[in-house]
């Protein structure tokens, strides 16, 4: 069963940050398992963290200017064709690591069959790892609009800050009917050395969860150590489950 992980927040919260933070400690509890980070962010920021310029998304595959690097298999059926599209823009990362990155996404709103085909290849295709992380726009449901996805774990990352916690309480009204089931929960980013009492009181009386917070600093390792000492808290397998 794949486990799917969501990560929100305004732009230049720390989302991708803390996404690749996710990938390193995954990698590092369960190193047997597969991992699709799935880029949803318009910037496209995650890839270009990794040395990537990934030009192939999936709305290069929906607005039909994708150009493949092989030759397209004859009599083919629209959704096998879709489904086979879908292979040609993964980029291996390292070895049980893949990215694959969306850019534009139609509106659940249009008719067209092509919106319906992309979301069954890809409800396929992410069924095929053991873990998948979503770095999302602002909230989940830009990410609904492309794909019907339960979450196991949806992560609002925000700064430490009165308007900042607003502005959170605002994404988790947004999401909460895409993270139905599933845990969602706030990341206290860029956190100082401070007395955080206040923000964690707003918090409560804005009915959000703070699971965590995160030091200001750009060490990786150090940004991993701070999740590790929450993740116990997370709706995440943990090592004795392995």
């Amino acid at each position: 069963m794949t486990t799917k992980i969501a990560i929100t927040g305004k732009s230049g919260s720390g989302k991708t940050t803390i996404t690749k933070a996710f990938l390193n400690i995954l990698k590092e509890r369960f190193p047997e398992k597969s991992i699709l980070l799935f880029d949803n962010d318009l910037t496209g920021e995650l890839g270009h963290t990794f040395g990537l310029d990934i030009r192939n998304t999936i709305y290069g595959i929906r607005s039909g200017k994708h150009e493949y690097k092989t030759g397209i298999p004859q009599h083919m059926t629209k959704q096998e064709y879709i489904e086979w599209a879908m292979e040609d823009i993964i980029v291996p990362i390292e070895d049980n690591v893949d990215i694959i990155v969306s850019w534009l996404v139609g509106s659940k709103d249009c008719r067209c069959p092509i919106t319906e085909q992309i979301n069954v290849a890809l409800q396929k295709f992410i069924e095929r790892y053991d873990f998948v992380i979503f770095d999302c726009e602002f909230d989940l449901k830009y990410l609904n609009q492309l794909l019907d996805v339960d979450i196991d774990l949806a992560l609002i990352i925000t700064n430490p800050t009165k308007e900042s916690i607003k502005l959170a309480s605002r994404i988790s009204e947004y999401s909460a009917k895409y993270a139905a089931g599933g845990q969602l929960g706030v990341i206290l980013n860029k956190a100082e050395n401070t007395d955080l009492t206040e923000i964690y009181s707003l918090a409560k009386e804005s009915d959000i969860e703070i699971i965590g917070s995160i030091p200001f600093d750009n060490n990786p390792e150090v940004i991993a150590d701070a999740v590790k000492h929450f993740y116990f808290r997370l709706n995440l397998p943990q090592e004795n489950e392995q």
